[in-house]
């Protein structure tokens, strides 16, 4: 292991820049005690990845984005004994650290999990970052029951349901005994009743004409812009329910209609764990419980385009797609890294 070929950028340039990502040859990363060093073998896309490049200033250190990857272990911190060499593994990383767009990656062995046998790169490193948000946000902080059909009776909506988070929250609450409404274009009212959706909604109709005189919703999970959402998710939670949110508001929020319900305004960010340092092994064992769920056929990591090698012009390709505003379901690119 000589070199370590990375994809970086310096600065938010538009992505048709020639300078708005460039591969660079960085040191081999050396393990803290409780690292472990992975050959990255492949990644997926976010959107959070395009938005943190974008907004990224000027500055004359690379930045190596990328928060979902699948990989071979090359090397284990002193302190690792969970994880051998040679151990295939998946993670979201944290955006503390150098990312994924790199061909050798250090990451804290709290934050990964085994990938098992017969599930695919492809698959391993789609369910990190979106596994990670659709469990906290349903199991962590709307406090639904993480046990097969545990939740039966109870009642969810998404707003956004085809997106990679709203595909991976539809199946969960399925697998977990919910009730499912998710909101969709009608182009993709299949796609939603494929991934444990029961009642599509059609996003340019009328949703609380729509919702009326339906039972109240003990969920409500906001995955698109807060405020045009929130008026309607306070309309139609039930008592003591819970609105989720992901986007950060543009502005103040209204949510005096919730006091009356008692109901409760959650939001969820992924990266909070690691940024604060708070509970973030909690994440590796979120990820192996993920993975069995996906080795035993019970989620779908909704993979619909696989883009090879990892290079430049693979990533600002994938980008360029997952923020047209039309994709459905999860891009990755699979290794080998090419300059």
């Amino acid at each position: 292991m000589s070199n370590n070929l990375a994809f970086a950028a310096y600065e938010g340039r538009p992505l048709a820049d020639d300078q708005s990502l460039v591969a660079v040859s960085l040191p081999m990363p050396t393990p803290a005690p409780t690292d472990v060093i992975v050959k990255v073998q492949a990644i997926s896309l976010n959107p959070v990845d395009e938005k943190m490049r974008a907004s990224l200033p000027k500055q004359t250190q690379p930045r190596i984005f990328g928060y979902d990857a699948t990989g071979e272990i090359v090397a284990c911190g002193a302190a690792v004994t969970e994880f051998t060499m040679g151990q295939r593994v998946m993670y979201a990383g944290t955006t503390k650290r150098p990312g994924s767009w790199q061909q050798y990656q250090a990451v804290a062995a709290e934050l990964i999990a085994g990938v098992p046998a017969g599930l695919s790169d492809q698959t391993a490193a789609a369910l990190p970052l979106v596994g990670l948000t659709a469990w906290e946000l349903l199991f962590e902080k709307m406090g639904f029951h993480a046990e097969a059909l545990a939740n039966q009776g109870k009642r969810l909506l998404i707003i956004n349901g085809a997106g990679g988070v709203g595909s991976m929250l539809s199946q969960l609450a399925h697998w977990a005994g919910l009730t499912v409404a998710a909101t969709a274009s009608p182009q993709n009212f299949d796609w939603l009743r494929q991934h444990g959706v029961d009642q599509p909604l059609d996003y340019h109709q009328d949703l609380a004409a729509t919702l009326a005189g339906q039972p109240a919703f003990d969920g409500v999970a906001i995955l698109y812009a807060t405020e045009p959402y929130l008026a309607l998710a306070s309309q139609v939670v039930a008592p003591f329910g819970h609105v989720g949110a992901l986007v950060t508001p543009q502005g103040p929020l209204n949510v005096t209609a919730l006091k009356g319900k008692a109901a409760s305004l959650d939001f969820e960010y992924m990266f909070a764990k690691t940024d604060y340092d708070f509970n973030a092994a909690s994440q590796g064992h979120i990820l192996s419980q993920l993975a069995a769920l996906a080795a035993a056929n019970l989620l779908d990591a909704s993979v619909t385009t696989t883009l090879q090698p990892i290079s430049v012009a693979t990533l600002k390709q994938g980008l360029t797609q997952l923020t047209s505003g039309h994709q459905v379901g999860k891009i990755v690119l699979t290794g080998p890294f090419e300059a």
